[in-house]
């Protein structure tokens, strides 16, 4: 079976799962990639590994691990989960031939839909773990103007004086979330951070607010508008996609209603532009972001399993 008759297949059967997944073409060899197959059966499955580096002082740096093999898949046929373990045998054959064994900045990265659930146990079996998702909330345009009121909870856009304050609680978010895997502390965050949010400040059409609670700033949420979501749009069969980078609120203002009111603010500034759905990542494990998100009207739309190192030392 060719690669665009399996891809057909893996559309066909996906469009029976979640509406809201693009289309998925077939997987065209590129340089630097490996093209990979197997069967299983009446069952079929293509892959495509392409290896990425980041730098550690990179602003992508501390989401991922310096050195990244990553496999996009294509499963057609009755049992899907056979074809994807026999593939998997495969990128293990090749994970062994070039990543070092035991290198924690070496992972190996597999994004499924995440209500794609066959193979998930061949997943778990071969060590890797449901780390990160990417979630999606459509625009609710049946909802009221503007987001409800929380006692004490002011919403501005940020000013050149509020840089240390996002800085520190962007800081105390990826501390946070180093805890489930999703985030390694770099050196040099700070730096990075700071010239990443000095970007978003003064802009004619704002994309850095901040929470205040009785006066004190203590929240901040970011956001990226369509025209500046080519990166991930094409994760989601919608025209216009919006981005909510990161949303934070200091240890003592949380389950204050900040966190709920920055939201309610982001996705209000969306609707207001015509956004389609917004999508966010979040660590899976983290037992606040999760729920968090979900309540606000958030489902799973891709679920990155990891494994990292990629090959692990023998024993």
């Amino acid at each position: 079976m060719n690669s665009h008759a399996i891809a057909a297949g893996h559309t066909e059967r996906l469009a029976t799962v979640d509406a809201l997944l693009p289309e998925m073409p077939a997987l065209e060899p590129v340089e630097g990639a490996v093209s990979l197959s197997a069967t299983a059966g009446d069952s079929v499955a293509a892959g495509l590994s392409v290896r990425t580096e980041a730098g550690p002082d990179s602003v992508d740096s501390p989401w991922r691990a310096l050195v990244e093999h990553r496999l996009e898949a294509r499963l057609t046929g009755p049992r899907p989960e056979a074809a994807l373990d026999a593939l998997l045998t495969r990128w293990d054959e090749h994970l062994k031939a070039v990543a070092p064994p035991g290198d924690a900045e070496t992972a190996a990265t597999v994004v499924r839909p995440s209500r794609d659930s066959p193979g998930s146990a061949e997943l778990l079996r071969r060590g890797f773990a449901p780390v990160l998702v990417i979630a999606v909330r459509p625009a609710d345009r049946l909802a009221v103007t503007g987001p409800p009121a929380t006692p004490g909870v002011h919403i501005r856009p940020a000013e050149a004086d509020d840089l240390e304050t996002a800085v520190g609680l962007e800081l105390e978010l990826q501390r946070y979330d180093a805890q489930f895997g999703s985030v390694t502390l770099r050196e040099g965050a700070e730096e990075a951070i700071t010239a990443d949010l000095s970007k978003q400040l003064g802009r004619e059409n704002p994309t850095l607010w901040i929470a205040e609670l009785y006066g004190r700033p203590l929240g901040m949420v970011r956001v990226q508008f369509p025209g500046e979501t080519s990166w991930i749009g094409h994760r989601v069969a919608a025209e216009r996609v919006g981005y909510l980078s990161s949303l934070a609120v200091a240890e003592p203002a949380r389950s204050s209603g900040v966190g709920s009111a920055l939201a309610a603010h982001a996705h209000q500034v969306f609707d207001e532009c015509g956004t389609e759905v917004v999508l966010l990542h979040h660590a899976l494990a983290n037992p606040r972001s999760t729920p968090f998100w979900y309540g606000q009207g958030y489902r799973p739309l891709w679920t990155y399993w990891q494994r990292r190192p990629a090959v692990y030392r023998s024993r």
